[in-house]
């Protein structure tokens, strides 16, 4: 039988140019062998021998795996936390589960490991520390009304996305929900046949759950501070029956411009139209029913307080001149 290098050869083969440079330099051919990737000629040769697992042992490395501690416990992430407002039924884990878990102990939170989210800029923070304890001091212990009403009441402000419509739309939305409480809100804008009516609706329903979570609004039934009823008036001079004190509502609520899109529109002919739609964001200010009713309560007390005007009050004339002043 011929070569390999001799069966290519034939008169008028396009493999001529191959067979004449594999008689003068053979180990060319090794970077064009189409077969596999091993160093022989067209494919041929012999394998090499596997290594077996006892020659790939290492007992330097056995002696460490012995040694070596066992990795620490993983931590389970995104869990609820032990004081969680939210029930098993809500998260929809089992309760039997639940109960296990916390009676087996879960390993305690490391402070080194969460003093770099909740305590980035040390040195920031003790700055920041010293000049509010040299301001109270000046002040000699006195605060001001803003400051003793931010202690007393709570309130959230929470921004929405920005939802692809316009400000014009928006408004009248921002208009109807304002002053209600936050149920009554999420009802109108089921209801609504706006179109942007259910991103804010949506939204509504984040800044409840923010407002709870964040600020411990609204747990005046968990906590037991829910108060007797009272009737109030508001502002806008409408009377309800407050029968819970920490009951959210909606004090303010205004829309934001956002940033313009670009869409493209084809038309005839071959041209296109750029569109640019608006894009808008909302914005609430959550406070709980407390707050109406300390205002309820100083606008009456100024009511008592005041006074009837006369166009002529009785007093007593003073600064008299024997003489013309002019």
């Amino acid at each position: 039988m011929a070569p390999p290098c001799m069966m290519l050869a034939g008169s008028g083969s396009w493999m001529q140019p191959i067979y004449h440079a594999a008689r003068r330099r053979p180990w060319r051919l090794l970077r064009i062998s189409p077969l596999t990737a091993r160093r022989s000629l067209f494919g041929f040769g012999f394998k090499s021998k596997g290594k077996t697992e006892a020659d790939v042992r290492n007992p330097v490395y056995e002696e460490f795996l012995k040694t070596k501690p066992p990795p620490p416990p993983t931590i389970r992430q995104g869990d609820l936390a032990e004081s969680t407002i939210f029930t098993p039924e809500e998260t929809g884990e089992d309760p039997a589960k639940v109960a296990k878990s916390s009676e087996s102990g879960r390993p305690p939170r490391d402070p080194t490991i969460m003093a770099a989210v909740l305590d980035p800029q040390p040195e920031l923070r003790r700055r920041w520390e010293r000049k509010m304890v040299i301001r109270d001091i000046r002040r000699r212990g006195r605060r001001s009304r803003t400051e003793k009403l931010k202690m007393t009441e709570r309130e959230c402000l929470s921004k929405s996305h920005f939802i692809k419509t316009s400000v014009k739309k928006l408004g009248p939305l921002a208009r109807q929900i304002a002053g209600k409480t936050v149920d009554d809100a999420i009802v109108q804008m089921r209801f609504s046949k706006k179109k942007a009516a259910k991103e804010v609706k949506e939204h509504l329903e984040h800044a409840r759950n923010e407002a709870i979570v964040r600020r411990g609004m609204s747990l005046g039934e968990t906590n037991g501070t829910k108060g007797e009823p009272v009737k109030i008036e508001t502002k806008e001079g409408r009377r309800r029956t407050v029968t819970d004190r920490t009951n959210l509502y909606i004090d303010q609520a205004w829309v934001g411009r956002g940033p313009y899109g670009s869409e493209v529109e084809p038309r005839a002919m071959g041209r296109t139209n750029i569109l640019r739609p608006p894009s808008t964001s909302i914005s609430l200010v959550l406070k709980e029913e407390a707050t109406r009713i300390r205002q309820h309560k100083e606008r009456e007390e100024k009511r008592r307080n005041r006074k009837l005007w006369v166009a002529l009050p009785n007093r007593p004339i003073s600064a008299q001149q024997p003489y013309y002043s002019w």
